[in-house]
């Protein structure tokens, strides 16, 4: 049998590092646990988030189950940044470089520390695809254990959740809603820990990385409060153990056939468009060619059938009352939808992991039918066309139309789009342009929730476009496209539009158009000048100088 310690034996096995040794006797281990395989155990946890405020807790219990498997399991903290505080705020522009933070830090220690193996403990979107970039990077066993979905809030008879807030205040200043109404929305909307309850970026992670075998099952769909995030904790402990006996790591996993089941669960559920900025992200760190014409062609032969929020009605918690999802795989996997030969953690196949799951459960109504499906294919575009030669990301559901055409609204950042919103400047037909909010331009990238939130509000969400070289929260829903490549910073098509100009976005051919000659462009792509940056210096301006295109997934690692 080979070594479980064959990374952690340079530091515990050698007679020339009794320093180290010293050090680890320090910490309280003995002479027997050196002979043990160490694993490092990432949690994201901090106080100031409800994603995030419980993962502390659960690391100690993923701790006590490598303890019983005779492993030494070392926590250690990252950073979260919480997307939902941070949202509207100059904060929103840290979210999106966390992400490679998190993925940067979580390498560090577990290369530095020599450690055998690594569990993460995450809750809030960009935690998850960080802790995965790392655990592709570091190549090494590997398990992902999501803290869980939050409890929806309540008030009179109806669920709430994080997105029912920003929509009451869209909902306060139109006029329809007072104060004191919106004020109860706020105070009941987040009832305690947990990541947002619908299918938002969060939970849109979680399910995909079940999917494509880096989590236990259920791990995506078990509630963060409850006996059964707690027992799963306890188990993802135990089962690093089998990972280090056969040594499975990320590469054995993570393929292009795991990549399609993950971006197909996606397009089944009506994920967040800020799968398709991670997911290319992962592909790259783990180097495998997937792309966003990936992204289309699943989405060209896969329904969408969830009716989940934010264009639905239900909420994660819903999906757990009627099967978790691996009930959702299981109907997929009988379905022919998913590749069932592809390894997991569990040292098993998708297929065999699902064997003993029960199907989802009779008459429930979160998943529609194959045969009644809410979309008959996806609602991740991938659009194209002089407004966006490299590619744009749009969430196209059905229930907004699949064609729209109008005069441009051009907004030079969020904050002017969301004061023209609030003063009446956005009308019916318009197409909202927010620009410069782009990787490089914001910098970081930040999330349109404020602005989609105040136009839905507003009543005008079936009535106005959205288009931005910035990205859109896992909570938006509405006609709108994000991630549009070139961004206005680098002088794409999008830094060239001007008020009244029209815009033709369309889901069906896949296209985005300024409707001007080319003659036309040109000449305005003559007169332009490159801004300057907005930061000069920290971590912003080193994201700036160092970031990818949306199109390429916002790696940091790549010049």
């Amino acid at each position: 049998m080979q070594s479980l310690n064959k990374y952690s034996k340079a530091i515990t096995q050698d007679p020339t590092q009794p320093a180290a040794q010293a050090m680890l006797h320090a910490i309280g281990l003995d002479r027997s646990d050196f002979e043990k395989p160490f694993v490092g155990i990432a949690s994201t946890g901090y106080e100031g988030n409800p994603c995030n405020m419980h993962l502390n807790d659960l690391a100690k219990l993923v701790k006590s189950g490598t303890q019983e498997k005779d492993v030494v399991g070392l926590i250690f903290n990252t950073i979260g940044v919480s997307d939902g505080i941070s949202m509207g705020t100059p904060g929103m522009r840290f979210s999106l470089p966390s992400r490679d933070i998190i993925a940067d830090s979580m390498e560090t220690v577990v290369q530095a520390m020599s450690y055998d193996g690594m569990i993460t403990v995450v809750g809030c979107d960009k935690n998850m695809p960080g802790a995965l970039m790392a655990m592709i990077r570091v190549n090494k066993p590997s398990i992902l254990v999501y803290g869980g979905t939050i409890d929806s809030g309540c008030h009179n008879g109806k669920k709430l959740d994080v997105v029912s807030a920003f929509e009451a205040w869209g909902s306060k200043v139109a006029g329809t809603m007072d104060e004191s109404e919106f004020q109860n929305i706020v105070q009941k909307a987040c009832p305690g820990a947990g990541a947002c309850g619908g299918m938002y970026t969060a939970n849109t992670m979680a399910s995909a990385i079940e999917a494509l075998g880096m989590a236990l099952p259920f791990n995506s769909s078990n509630p963060a409060t409850g006996k059964e995030k707690k027992e799963e904790a306890i188990e993802a402990g135990r089962a690093i153990r089998l990972l280090l006996e056969k040594d499975i790591k990320p590469s054995d996993i993570i393929t292009k056939k795991s990549l399609e089941n993950a971006i197909r669960l996606i397009t089944i559920l009506g994920g967040s468009t800020n799968a398709v900025l991670h997911f290319l992200a992962i592909a790259r760190a783990a180097n495998i060619e997937f792309t966003l014409k990936d992204f289309q062609r699943i989405s060209d032969e896969t329904p969408f059938l969830a009716d989940l929020k934010p264009s639905g009605k239900f909420l994660m918690e819903d999906v757990h009352r009627v099967g978790g999802i691996p009930a959702v795989l299981k109907y997929l996997l009988d379905n022919g939808l998913i590749h069932g030969d592809c390894l997991t953690i569990t040292g098993k196949t998708i297929a065999e992991n699902l064997t003993e799951v029960k199907g989802l459960s009779d008459g429930q109504q979160v998943i529609k039918p194959l045969d009644n499906p809410i979309k008959v294919s996806g609602h991740l575009r991938m659009l194209y066309g002089n407004l966006a030669t490299e590619g744009s990301v749009a969430k196209i559901t059905g229930k907004e139309g699949l064609r729209f055409s109008g005069k441009a609204k051009v907004f030079n950042g969020e904050y002017a789009a969301n004061d023209g919103i609030l003063d009446g400047l956005v009308e019916k037909g318009d197409v909202v342009v927010i620009r410069y909010e782009g990787p490089k331009g914001g910098p970081g990238m930040p999330e349109m929730l404020k602005p989609t939130a105040a136009i839905m509000g507003a009543g005008l969400g079936k009535d106005v476009a959205l288009i931005t070289d910035g990205r859109f929260s896992g909570g938006t829903h509405g006609f709108v496209v994000g991630h549009i490549t070139p961004e206005a910073q680098d002088g794409g098509t999008i830094a060239l539009v001007q008020d009244g100009d029209t815009i033709t976005i369309d889901a069906e051919t896949n296209s985005i158009a300024l409707e001007i000659s080319d003659k036309e462009l040109q000449e305005r792509k003559q007169q332009w000048k490159a801004p300057n940056l907005k930061v000069s210096r920290g971590v912003l301006f080193k994201y700036a100088k160092t970031v990818s295109s949306a199109s390429q997934g916002c790696v940091t690692d790549e010049f």
